[in-house]
């Protein structure tokens, strides 16, 4: 049986091909034929939203989420009634990506990044939707939040995880799963190699973060879906078992995760 892989993070409408056509056909098939089954096509604003949404409801095996990303400063900052209006439409299975990131705004000026984290969750809590959570040079204040806000009622993702074990273990003890990108490829993420290694497998979750962070051997190189399965075959290397393994779990992670039967 050949192996099943799932991309569960990556921005289908960013790719150059969509762009360029407004068509995400090809990078679709593309990952098909490396064995990627299903796509999760990630939100970053309202303003793009409905291109996530038509690809998702264009393709039977793509899924989409609604939020703002953190460091998204203009355009319309959703109301938790708005997020919940379209989290409950068809193929949206979570919020987000949401969070904090103090890489490109500084922590002084965190307010406003901090309040809009909060009505996601309060969101995710209202419509039973798992978050997605982007977290930059901030994972104190990431994690204070979640717990303040109860977000382990409804859990989620700690997307294209870089922390340490530390900060993993926190999150999973609120109902999150870590997600690797092709970061964890890179011969300089040391302590993410062995965090990689130490996550119990029904909590791990790959993704590419496409047009994004594309592991090695292609970094550098606007990503895609279907270079996926270069990241579950390094876990796989680090941790001693076979590709075929990480496939099954974080397939079968994903599936929960999102609640998608």
């Amino acid at each position: 049986m050949p192996q099943l892989f799932v991309d569960s993070h990556c921005h289908l409408n960013l790719l150059p091909d969509f762009k360029k056509t407004s068509d995400a056909t090809a990078p679709i098939a593309e990952a098909a034929e490396q064995g990627v089954s299903h796509i999760l096509c990630v939100s970053v604003d309202m303003e793009s939203l409905p291109d996530v949404l038509k690809i998702s409801r264009q393709f039977d095996n793509v899924f989409s989420s609604v939020g703002v990303h953190p460091n998204v400063s203009s355009g319309e900052d959703p109301s938790v009634e708005t997020l919940c209006k379209w989290a409950n439409t068809s193929k949206v299975v979570a919020i987000g990506e949401t969070g904090l990131d103090y890489f490109r705004s500084p922590p002084d000026d965190a307010a406003w990044q901090q309040s809009r984290f909060r009505r996601h969750i309060a969101a995710a809590k209202q419509c039973n939707k798992p978050l997605i959570i982007h977290c930059r040079d901030a994972r104190e204040d990431t994690l204070r939040i979640l717990q303040e806000e109860g977000a382990a009622e409804v859990g989620g993702v700690m997307h294209c995880f870089v922390e340490d074990r530390e900060t993993a273990q926190a999150a999973m003890e609120m109902n999150f799963y870590i997600s690797f990108s092709g970061i964890v490829t890179f011969k300089s993420a040391k302590e993410l190699h062995e965090v990689a290694k130490q996550v119990p497998l029904d909590r791990i979750l790959i993704e590419t973060d496409a047009p994004y962070l594309a592991p090695a051997p292609f970094r550098g190189r606007v990503n895609q879906p279907a270079y996926v399965r270069y990241v579950a075959e390094y876990i796989a290397q680090l941790r001693g078992v076979s590709v075929d393994e990480i496939a099954e779990a974080t397939t079968r992670n994903f599936f929960e995760r999102f609640h998608i039967r």
